[in-house]
């Protein structure tokens, strides 16, 4: 079943359910390359701003008066990294961290989790009737040759992003939560246009997720971080356990892995959910870095998320759903220790449609150039077959 088919149905879930961390297999495929390509999609709208927040915008400040603060690690003398990624710089200074501000999908103004989600997976500018296949498995579908790798699969969620005709394989590791999914969801619904449930809620559900995340630590995961010094702030949880699997793939003969992460949807109290997701990312991408070994200087991590959000900060410490957003990437292969693009600017006539981050360049295309680098596609294949289209434009060097 198809995930927004799923979430719909079951009742009809709004803005929250879409951006639910519940069900997060991961899918593999393989390729005739040595290069590995890992695409992470952060379910919910990333907060791209306050990621990497350009602290050399004298507006920011302005826009964000709750939000702007004195904890950001600098970057480059005008960005700062938020602290919740601060264990990502050392990656940063070894240029295998970066990312790429004012990015978005062709999508516009509707602002829908569901259909951001769809169109940043599928890769097309709109949901022509009848999709059923994403911008990955096109991708593999123009190559001979390529085969699934036997996976397990748990849970209904099948990812869009490598649906299609190619092979692929899942797999999602046994999950033990306190709240089910159908109590949460139900919760999601009935809280989430009432601020002062809604907060109380999600309060409870973050001590809920703390406890599970706690009890998952495993003796692999101790060793894991016993060896390999950058791994010390990592934690037990779903997504390291996403992370070292797709590690262990992909020191085989998988090339190609995605999963998702969710969460990211910080209407309220963006403050701490948005440190906390981001130490997971965090965890996620050293996981990967440190169960990957040498093979990490060949491999690309893209963190792609649906949409951005809103330049002002809400009513309730948090931020609204957007459009210009930012894309986090990582690994040996890709070109880090910057921040890629141009930047659009935080002034009232700046933004788009007087509340959003201009986004000036097509996600899809930085996913193109990585492709094209990694794995030696022609530029006409990515424009027409894999994202149809699409216009690459310049390299931005996002390949190292």
């Amino acid at each position: 079943m198809k995930r927004r088919a799923f979430l719909r149905n079951g009742l009809m879930l709004g803005c929250s359910a879409a951006a639910s961390p519940l069900l997060t297999p991961v899918t593999f495929a393989s390729g005739p390359w040595e290069a590995r390509l890992v695409v992470i999609i952060l379910r919910g709208a990333l907060d791209g701003l306050d990621a990497i927040r350009p602290l050399g915008d004298a507006n920011l400040a302005a826009l964000r008066p709750g939000l702007t603060t004195d904890d950001s690690i600098d970057l480059d003398g005008f960005f700062g990294l938020h602290p919740g990624l601060a264990p990502m710089k050392p990656l940063w200074d070894a240029g295998d961290f970066g990312a790429m501000h004012a990015v978005s999908t062709p999508y516009r103004d509707k602002r829908s989790h569901f259909d951001g989600q769809d169109i940043l997976e599928a890769g097309l500018p709109d949901l022509p009737s009848g999709a059923r296949d994403g911008w990955l498995n096109r991708m593999l579908q123009t190559v001979p040759g390529v085969q699934a790798q036997t996976s397990y699969a748990i849970g209904p969620e099948q990812m869009l992003v490598l649906s299609g005709d190619a092979p692929t394989a899942r797999w999602a590791p046994r999950t033990s939560l306190r709240i089910t999914p159908q109590a949460r969801r139900l919760l999601e619904l009935v809280t989430h246009d009432d601020p002062l449930f809604r907060d109380a809620t999600a309060q409870a559900v973050e001590i809920t997720d703390q406890l599970s995340l706690d009890a998952d630590t495993d003796a692999a995961g101790a060793a894991a971080m016993a060896a390999d010094p950058m791994m010390a702030q990592v934690g037990g949880g779903q997504h390291r356990q996403l992370a070292e699997f797709a590690a262990a793939r992909l020191r085989g003969a998988t090339r190609i892995a995605s999963f998702s992460i969710g969460g990211w949807d910080t209407h309220q109290n963006q403050a701490n959910a948005l440190a906390r997701n981001l130490g997971r990312l965090s965890d996620t991408i050293l996981t990967l870095r440190s169960g990957l070994g040498d093979i990490w200087g060949q491999t690309a991590v893209l963190c792609m998320t649906e949409f951005g959000r809103t330049a002002r900060e809400n009513g309730t410490k948090g931020t609204d759903h957007g459009t210009g957003g930012a894309l986090l990437f990582a690994g040996g292969a890709l070109r880090g220790g910057q921040v890629l693009g141009g930047w659009p600017g935080l002034g009232d006539d700046d933004l788009y449609a007087g509340r959003d981050l201009m986004p000036l360049a097509d996600v899809r295309a930085a996913a193109g150039w990585t492709m094209r680098g990694l794995f030696g596609l022609d530029r006409t294949t990515i424009e027409t077959a894999i994202f149809p289209g699409l216009e690459m434009g310049i390299d931005p060097g996002i390949v190292a």
